[in-house]
This record gives C-alpha cells, sequence and structure tokens, in this order.
C-alpha cells in the first residue's frame, strides 16, 4: 500500500525529502536552545558576568532567527510536497477509473468513488503532511532531547525510560480499538453521497410527491449513524490526552523533587534544572503530537486503503495481445450468446442469442420491461464482455478489437441522455473535437434538432447546464443522436432514445436515417411499433431470449406478443 502511495509523489520528491531534512535542522537547533540557556543562567547571570550574558544571548539569537528560517522553509516544502502529492492522487485515480468497465464502476458504485476523490484524498493527504513534518521532528525532538538529558543528569533522565512505554502501551491500545470504528464510517460516508446524490439528481421528483420528510428522515439516518461512529472514535482518542498529562506533571514533579535535592547538594546547577524542565516538555510535547500523528495515520488508514483498491482495480475489459485497430464493416453477429451481470451462469439475463445483421441494416427490437433489449446491444460495443458465446462486428470477435478502435466505430445512445455544461458547439463536439460548423449543422438536421436550436437566441452557442436542465428532454435526446451521428459510426445504437419526441418528429429521423446515412448498420430499442415498423427486421425480446424475428407484416402473423402489443397501441391512438 505505501509503495503505491509513494509512486503519487513523483516531480514533488525533491519538496518531500528537503521538508524532513529543514525540520530536522530546526529540531536540532530548538534542543541546543535549553542547553545554551542553561550556560546563559549559570555563566551569565548567577555569575553577575555581563560579557557572558551578551555572548550567549547573542548565540541564542542567532540560533532563534536560523530554527525560524528552517521552520519556514519546512513548511513551505512541506505544502508543496503534499498539495503535489495529493493533486497526483487524485489524478490517478481519475485517469484509472477512464478506463473502468461498467462492471468495475458497478463494484465500487459512483457515491463511493467520489467520497475516495473527495474526502480519502484529504485525509490521506493530511497524514502525508503529518508524516513528512509532524513524524519527523517529533522522534527527533526526542532523540536530541534524551541526549542533551542524559548529557545534564543521567539519574533524573532515566525517568522518562519509565514514562515510554506506559506511552506506547496505551497509544497501541487506542489505535487498536479506533481503527475498526473509521473503516465503517467511511462505508456509511459512501451511502451519504448516495443518498444525496440521488436527492438532489431526483429533486423534481421527490418535490413533486412532496416527499421532502421522507428524504430528511432518510438523510438523518445514516447522517446519525455517522455520528455516533465519530462520537464513539473521538471518546476512544480523547484518553490519549488525560494519559499524556498526566505522564507529563508526573515527570515534572519527579524531575522538580530530584532535581531540587540535588541542587542543594551542589551536584546540579539552577540552569541546567530549568533546561531539564525545558527537555521534560520537548521529550512529552514530542511524546503527545508523535500520538497525535498516530492517531491521523490510523484515521487516514482505511482512506488510504480505500484509494489504493481503486488505483489496483483492474478493469476486466481490455485490449487483447494483438488488438485489430479497423472494422471493416457494420455487420453483426451474436454466436449463442449468453450473459449475466454477475458473471454467475445461474443469474444470466440473456440465454443462447443467435442472430445475424448485415452491414447497412435497419435493425428494431422491441420488448417488455426487463426483457434485456438493454443488456444485449451493450455487448456490441463492450460496455460488458458475454457470459458465454461471441460477438462480431465485421466479422471479427470484439474481444480482438482495440477498444478506442471499436468504440469509434460504435455509436450508441443511451436510455439516459446526458448533456455536460458548455454550450451546444462543445457538448456536439464530443462526438468529432474536429468537426466544422457545417458538419454541426448537417447531424443536427437530420437529428431534427436543427429548428429548435435556432430558435435560441444564442443558436448553437447557447449554454446547456450541468446535465441538460435547461432543455426538454425530447430536445435533450435529439442533441444527443446528432452527437453520435457526427461520429461518421458504422453501427448506430438508439437504446430507447425517441421516447420523449413526438411520432412526427420520430417519423423524420427515422427517414433521415434511411437516406442520409444508409451504410450505418442502425440498431433502434424502442417501446412504439411506429419507431420499428420500417426496418429491414424486427426481433421480439422476451426474458432474455429472442422471441421473434421478421419484418412488420410477418410479425403480425406470426408473433402473439408483438401481434399484442401492436393492436394495444392502435387502439391507444399511438399508431398512424
Amino acid at each position: 500500500m505505501i509503495k503505491r502511495l509513494s509512486q503519487c509523489i513523483r516531480e514533488y520528491k525533491k519538496d518531500a525529502i528537503l521538508s524532513p531534512v529543514y525540520v530536522l535542522v530546526e529540531s536540532l537547533l530548538d534542543v541546543a536552545i535549553p542547553f545554551v540557556m542553561a550556560d546563559l543562567i549559570d555563566k551569565g547571570i548567577d555569575a553577575g558576568n555581563m560579557g557572558m550574558i551578551l555572548r550567549y544571548g547573542a548565540i541564542l539569537v542567532g540560533f532563534a532567527l536560523v530554527a525560524l528560517l528552517f521552520g519556514a522553509l519546512a513548511g513551505r516544502s512541506c505544502a508543496r510536497a503534499t498539495a503535489g502529492f495529493a493533486r497526483n492522487l487524485r489524478h490517478d485515480m481519475f485517469h484509472h477509473l477512464q478506463v473502468y468497465s461498467f462492471s468495475n464502476i458497478d463494484k465500487f458504485s459512483a457515491p463511493g468513488l467520489v467520497t475516495r476523490l473527495t474526502t480519502d484524498v484529504n485525509n490521506v493527504q493530511n497524514a502525508f503532511m503529518m508524516i513528512i513534518r509532524t513524524l519527523i521532528r517529533c522522534p527527533a525532538m526526542l532523540i536530541f532531547a534524551m541526549v542533551m538529558s542524559f548529557r545534564i543528569n543521567k539519574d533524573i533522565a532515566a525517568i522518562f525510560l519509565a514514562v515510554i512505554p506506559v506511552l506506547g502501551i496505551g497509544l497501541y491500545l487506542i489505535i487498536r480499538r479506533v481503527h475498526p470504528v473509521f473503516t465503517r464510517v467511511f462505508k456509511t460516508y459512501d451511502a451519504l453521497n448516495g443518498v444525496v446524490q440521488e436527492n438532489l439528481s431526483g429533486i423534481r421528483v421527490v418535490k413533486n410527491f412532496v416527499r421532502e420528510e421522507h428524504e430528511i428522515e432518510k438523510f438523518d439516518g445514516i447522517s446519525g449513524k455517522i455520528y455516533k461512529d465519530f462520537s464513539l472514535a473521538e471518546r476512544i482518542m480523547s484518553l490519549n490526552n488525560p494519559l499524556m498529562q498526566s505522564c507529563i506533571y508526573a515527570c515534572m514533579i519527579l524531575v522538580s523533587w530530584l532535581g531540587a535535592k540535588q541542587i542543594v547538594i551542589g551536584t546540579m546547577s539552577t540552569g541546567n534544572l530549568m533546561s531539564f524542565f525545558t527537555y521534560i516538555m520537548q521529550i512529552l510535547s514530542s511524546l503527545m503530537m508523535l500520538s497525535m500523528v498516530f492517531v491521523m495515520i490510523t484515521m487516514s488508514r482505511t482512506s488510504a486503503e480505500r484509494i489504493v483498491e481503486v488505483l489496483e482495480e483492474q478493469s476486466d475489459i481490455t485490449n487483447g495481445p494483438d488488438p485489430v485497430y479497423e472494422v471493416k464493416n457494420g455487420s453483426i453477429v451474436f454466436r449463442d450468446v449468453s450473459f449475466s451481470y454477475a458473471k454467475r451462469p445461474d443469474k444470466e439475463v440473456l440465454y443462447n442469442i443467435d442472430l445475424e445483421i448485415a452491414s447497412g441494416q435497419t435493425i428494431g427490437i422491441i420488448g417488455g420491461t426487463g426483457s434485456s433489449k438493454s443488456s444485449l446491444v451493450q455487448l456490441i460495443p463492450r460496455l460488458y464482455d458475454v457470459t458465454a458465446g461471441s460477438v462480431l462486428v465485421g466479422g471479427v470477435d470484439v474481444r480482438d478489437y482495440d477498444l478506442n478502435t471499436l468504440r469509434q466505430n460504435v455509436a450508441m445512445v443511451l436510455q439516459k441522455n446526458t448533456l455536460f455544461s458548455g454550450t451546444i458547439k462543445e457538448n456536439l463536439r464530443w462526438g468529432n473535437p474536429d468537426a466544422s460548423d457545417e458538419e454541426l449543422v448537417r447531424v443536427c438536421r437530420l437529428a431534427q434538432a436543427d429548428e429548435f436550436i435556432r430558435s435560441f437566441p444564442d443558436g448553437y452557442d447557447t449554454y446547456i447546464e450541468q446535465g441538460g436542465t435547461n432543455v426538454s428532454g425530447g430536445q435533450k435526446q435529439r442533441l444527443c443522436i446528432a452527437r453520435a451521428l457526427l461520429r461518421r459510426p458504422k453501427i448506430l445504437i438508439l437504446d430507447d432514445s425517441t421516447s420523449a419526441v413526438d411520432t412526427k418528429t420520430d417519423a423524420l429521423i427515422g427517414k433521415a436515417f434511411r437516406e442520409e446515412i444508409p451504410d450505418t448498420t442502425k440498431i433502434i430499442i424502442a417501446q412504439r411499433i411506429s419507431s420499428v415498423k420500417d426496418a429491414d427486421q424486427i426481433i421480439v425480446m422476451d426474458n432474455g431470449s429472442i422471441h421473434g424475428r421478421g419484418t412488420h407484416e410477418e410479425l403480425l402473423e406470426s408473433n402473439e406478443i408483438y401481434r399484442e402489443v401492436y393492436y394495444s397501441q392502435q387502439k391507444g391512438g399511438l399508431e398512424g
């Protein structure tokens, strides 16, 4: 885990090394100051020697200024190293997420990944800061101060050796109890983020059904669980402070008692006793800070484990050893295909699919909710891999293609249309970053989007809010279709992507497809028979298998499901 995280330091390695070096110099000077102070008292003040007072006073000022300089340098280097480390960590995680398959994302969940990219990274960044600064400073101060204490008086300094094991055992017991609590807390954070994300994305539904109180109650339940766990963790960690204070005061009392006796008998000077008190505070303060560092590391350990889990997760969809970089045509063949999301044969959602689609054909797919229509088409661009059998595009198994090449040639408009914040032009150019304005207009005319775009005051420069909230559902669908067409794909998949447009616009889109992109294989998943009745072949899906196939007329005669859907829509006034 540490090795994997350390790879994210990269160009900030110099600052990460310099910061501890600066801290060591600063610590050495801080420890030297009480020693000089003892000579100032014994040889200057007690002896009434003004020359020695000025001499040692100047040395103290010099030490303080140099310590201040190195402290500032340590702070600057530490800030650059930790901020850079966090930036690289977020970059590596986000970059790694881009190669995840859908099943990888399903494993972690979107809210969980957001928590790991934000809260967990912040925790690890804080721990890294404490490691390269505080974790170096505390042992250094502890060792230097102990050495100086033993140099002054070995008998009194031995007190510290009795205190350290007590603190060590207490700290170990605290950390052992706290770590499982933080592990539980961060998992709850994932759930909290999920509730917030779900609520905000569905706020219109929440308000429409007047479910604000229900959502508040759900949020408060999870938030209360986090409060309960954090309260428990804080109660456990709060034991650290009284333990430290007890040790500090016990040491001060013992040093005062033993030091006073040695001053009386003349084996110890007043200056040495005062410097000893300073070393007591330095030693025990270092131990206290060290305990806080370990508590912070305990908190961040869970975050670090969650981050490394994301970084080491390997996509289950990758290029083969010798990938194919050319898709010859848009023909599609399903050979005895079965598929399950859980990779378990007993939970298959597609069964023994055999299907051949010639390049340039228009294929319609209909079926009830849960008939696995979307699951079927998602196997074509390898959003998921088959559990059994094979899918061929252009005569080549999709698993043998370079992923980018395959997906560049298979444009898919999903059920949930997504637009990103930016202008309409910027959203369209997701399909082709180098597309000219004329090309944008052409595909928008094909998708029946040009007319409504020109009705906006800013036309194609109209700004789209995040998620496309300032355009209607039908407008969003047509923009997404235009974006897909801009790819000039060999295969175009519309997954129920015209459900929000009227039948006239739907028919115009279908006509434009037939006339303008005849060589592109078009797969149209729809609920309306009118959307697919002119297709070269219509597939009827039922419970994960093909229930029927043929033209509109053939299915009306031979397929009960198709006939039932057709007449119910005719009766409902949805047809023609």
